[in-house]
Formats: C-alpha cells, sequence, structure tokens
C-alpha cells in the first residue's frame, strides 16, 4: 500500500503551489504611504513598468482614517 504525503508540512507545501499557479503572470505589491509618497511610488512604478508594456494599474486603492492611502498596484513581470 502507497505511502499518503498528508504531514502537515506536505499539505501546506500542495496549497502554496496551487496558490502559485493561480496567481502566475501578475505581480502585485501593496503600498501605505502619505498622500505626496503614494503619488510619487505610483508614478515611479509607471515609469519604470509603462501601461504599454507591463500593463499596469492601480488595483485598489482607500484613504485611510489617518489621512495615508493605502494602494496595490498590479503589473505582468516583463514585457513581450
Amino acid at each position: 500500500m502507497p505511502v499518503s504525503k498528508n504531514t502537515p508540512k506536505d499539505i501546506a507545501k500542495r496549497a502554496a503551489e496551487k496558490r502559485s499557479a493561480r496567481t502566475i503572470g501578475w505581480r502585485r505589491e501593496t503600498f501605505t504611504l502619505e498622500r505626496l509618497e503614494a503619488r510619487a511610488k505610483a508614478r515611479e512604478w509607471f515609469e519604470r513598468f509603462p501601461k504599454a508594456a507591463y500593463m499596469t494599474e492601480i488595483e485598489f486603492w482607500r484613504e485611510l482614517d489617518d489621512g495615508r492611502i493605502e494602494f496595490t498596484i498590479r503589473r505582468l513581470p516583463s514585457a513581450d
């Protein structure tokens, strides 16, 4: 009878591999910065990873109670 690989480590490894397979394609990074710093960071990303080549976009943003901006930028990992 084959030995089943159901140790917590094996289960976690398989779950991570499945999660990784689903998210291949987009790179996401989330920032929480003061308003001016958030604008500068977004501008930096759009200059470094142009929308036309990397499909860079602000995926989500919100203003927090303390006035800081939380936002997520996504892009493709490389251009053609």
